[in-house]
């Protein structure tokens, strides 16, 4: 079938089955992927590994050559590696399509499986520990009373790294009640800043699964994700920031106690004595540590490329192992599972951590996976080419579409995360047509994009607002409008960074 038909059965699978049906995001895109692969034109899937086989071979050549090998060798060697013939493209095409979706969920899984996993351990030994509370206290004492609203705001991105941003505001609000009841004002800002800085992070910066999947299917180095993130995800944080106080001077939000029902254990955080948390450097190192090993590498990378200096094979060789995100996570994990049983020297604690952890990033994995497997089929379908034909997909264009596409897709639905896996499946193939610019400012924008419109269909609002004790008007006005302002501060300043500085090649 033609595939923007596919594309269209796609997108309609999902909506409905989740709006309608309120099927789990995981067996929607699943079904939505199975869909996909079924009515797919088994010639245009023929082509897609074809062209598949070819871009790898032309990549593997060039390495070759540029590691001395002669031209006629590289390419025969390129050829036998990664060549594919038509008559395997032709037997790919027709193997079973439920065959094709299980293979494109088990290439996502082992690209992002291990990182969500340990990123999802780095956060519960974080929270259980203590170490997260020593970390927004730290910053706290560091800013000061009078600069309380930018300490809350850079402790949420910060923690919002590797620890989902519904737990993040969590930990935080008895913060923010505390600093309320001991100012006697600015309740509102306080609990805008945690939301400014973690829901930013939440979309913006990997290992979070949202970022952390655009980032692969895009190609991006996971450093350079991270490296963007901070940077213009910091903007767009610091438009919410001047937002979050305008709104508090003209319609305050009174201090509210927790609802009834919500978790005494955060509230009584406000409570522990720092003598009772790890130390500073210990409770930072699971988030400072892969930073550094996986932005390093991105760094050093470059600077060699950029200066045509070769690096010694033993760094090269200890940089490449080092910053690889699967290690560099998983050195993480393991420093945040040694301050938690420094604290509790306890196994049980941490193998209850460890459970827990697994449990919730486990069914992140799963969506994430069953997302990979739909973009996979989207990208078998010929969508590339149809745009490709179209003259669409590489322009400057490109990035405002994909902001409202993404964005259409969260106000619909409510899940950032689920937006950003749906909205990168149906562009990647797309984007694949080729870019004006770096594909990291299309991730910036994707990211961005899932931000508005947070209403009564996300779960985050409802975190938000009976944590807070903000009316649904309230957090319309405060939250959605904040979200949204984000959203287009970090749209705007993608497509100036597209324009100035745009890597295309």
């Amino acid at each position: 079938m033609d595939p923007l038909f596919v594309l269209f059965l796609g997108m309609v699978i999902v909506f409905v089955g989740i709006l309608y049906f309120k099927l789990h995001a995981f067996f929607t895109l699943t079904l939505a992927a199975m869909a996909v692969a079924a009515f797919s034109n088994q010639d245009l899937i023929k082509n897609y590994w074809l062209e598949e086989g070819h871009t790898a071979v032309a990549k593997v050549e060039t390495a070759l050559i540029e590691k001395g090998i002669s031209k006629e060798e590289a390419k025969e060697l390129a050829w036998l590696e990664h060549g594919v013939s038509e008559e395997q493209a032709e037997n790919l095409a027709k193997s079973p399509f439920g065959l094709r979706v299980a293979i494109a969920f088990g290439v996502t899984c082992g690209k992002i499986g291990i990182v969500i996993c340990m990123a999802s351990i780095i956060g519960t030994c974080l929270l259980n520990s203590g170490a997260a509370l020593r970390i927004v206290r730290a910053i706290l004492k560091a800013m000061g009373e009078k600069r309380a609203p930018a300490a809350m705001g850079t402790s949420g991105f910060f923690l919002g790294i590797p620890v989902f941003f519904d737990t993040v505001f969590y930990l935080m609000v008895p913060l923010a009640k505390a600093l309320a009841a001991s100012t006697k004002k600015n309740y509102g800002f306080y609990v805008l800043a945690i939301i400014a800085g973690g829901s930013i992070a939440h979309s913006q910066i990997p290992p979070t699964p949202g970022p952390l999947f655009v980032a692969e299917q895009l190609g991006i180095d996971i450093g350079t994700m991270m490296i963007s993130g901070i940077i213009v995800g910091g903007m767009a944080a610091f438009s919410g920031m001047i937002y979050a106080k305008w709104i508090n001077k003209r319609k305050p939000i009174p201090f509210r106690d927790l609802e009834e029902g919500g978790d005494s254990k955060m509230q009584k955080w406000d409570e522990i004595n720092d003598s009772d948390l790890p130390n500073l450097w210990l409770s930072m190192a699971p988030i400072i540590f892969p930073l550094i090993l996986l932005s390093g590498k991105t760094i050093l990378t470059s600077a060699a490329t950029a200066t045509g200096a070769d690096l010694p094979s033993w760094l090269s060789n200890l940089v490449g192992l080092l910053g690889d995100k699967n290690v560099a996570l998983t050195i993480g994990a393991c420093i945040g599972l040694f301050t938690l049983f420094q604290k509790k020297s306890n196994n049980d604690a941490v193998k209850d951590a460890m459970q827990s952890a697994l449990a919730s990033g486990g069914i992140v994995l799963m969506i994430t996976c069953a997302g990979g497997a739909f973009g996979g089929m989207l990208q078998q379908s010929g969508i590339r080419e149809v745009v490709a034909a179209l003259g669409g997909g590489n322009g400057f264009w490109f990035l405002p579409m994909a902001f409202i596409l993404t964005a259409m897709i969260r106000t619909v639905q409510g899940s950032a995360t689920v937006a950003m896996i749906t909205s990168v499946g149906i562009l990647a193939p797309m984007a694949s047509a080729g870019l004006d610019f770096h594909p990291i400012y299309l991730a910036m924008v994707i990211g961005f994009g899932s931000k508005p419109v947070p209403w009564m269909n996300d779960s985050g609002f409802w975190v938000i607002s009976k944590m807070s004790g903000m009316t649904e008007g309230e957090t319309l006005m405060n939250f959605s409008v904040m979200a949204t302002i984000m959203a287009i501060v970090g749209l705007i300043v993608s497509m100036i960074g597209a324009q100035v500085i745009p890597f295309a090649g």
